[in-house]
């Protein structure tokens, strides 16, 4: 039997785009019927409503114990710093969420 001519192959070849990776789901990593989103939504708007400088939010009093040194030297500092140190505690907060719960950009068209 004759073997084909590799140059006429790949002459009528048509070019084709490359093939794109499939991607498989691990079931244990997908949420579903395993898990309530409730949740996991809830915190998303009300970290997005964090980031909105104009919104005006209702504040809730709050009650923790903070050994007195801890306290006394947080104060010190914030005076110093020329800020109320409940606002400090406040910034805090809101910094500590964005730098260890980040929301991801959103993705766009594939």
């Amino acid at each position: 039997m004759k073997k084909p001519d590799q140059k006429n192959i790949r002459s009528k070849a048509k070019p084709s785009a490359a093939p794109r990776p499939v991607q498989f789901a691990n079931p244990a990593n997908v949420i579903g019927a395993q898990e309530d989103v409730g949740p996991i939504l809830e915190f998303i708007e009300l970290f997005k409503d964090l980031a909105d400088p104009s919104a005006q939010h209702p504040s809730k009093l709050i009650s923790i114990k903070v050994p007195v040194p801890l306290l006394t030297a947080f104060k010190f500092k914030a005076k110093h710093a020329g800020i109320p140190y409940q606002t400090m505690i406040k910034r805090l907060m809101a910094q500590w969420l964005k730098e260890h719960h980040p929301i991801p950009p959103p993705r766009g068209p594939d």
